[in-house]
């Protein structure tokens, strides 16, 4: 994988206020695809990261709220239990991304 390629990443976060929570939530479901309420996955250049991080801090309380970033490799082994939210055929890592995914990359 080339250094500046897109990389897919995990985004959880832990919001101690409503109103941030919220806000936050709704900063992602622009950019990425909800795995569960506070779990998002989201493909960011190595450019497009540091916006993104910039982008949440002025949502978030620092004292109060947690937000990570884990990157994910294409080729690591997936373990699910229980229902799932995507549809069959529908894979988080792996294969080509989503329009969503594009469309933050493309700077919308």
């Amino acid at each position: 994988m080339p250094i500046d390629a897109p990389r897919l990443y995990l985004v959880c976060y832990d919001i101690a206020d409503p109103k941030r929570l919220s806000r936050v939530h709704r900063y992602l479901r622009r950019l990425g695809m909800p795995v569960q309420y506070s779990v998002f996955t989201v493909l960011l250049s190595p450019r497009r990261r540091p916006r993104l991080l910039q982008a949440l801090s002025k949502y978030i309380d620092p004292r109060e709220d947690d937000v990570r970033l884990y990157p994910l490799s294409e080729h690591m082994e997936r373990v699910t239990l229980g229902r799932q939210i995507l549809p069959d055929g529908v894979f988080l890592v792996g294969g080509k991304p989503a329009a969503a995914f594009h469309q933050f990359e493309a700077g919308q």
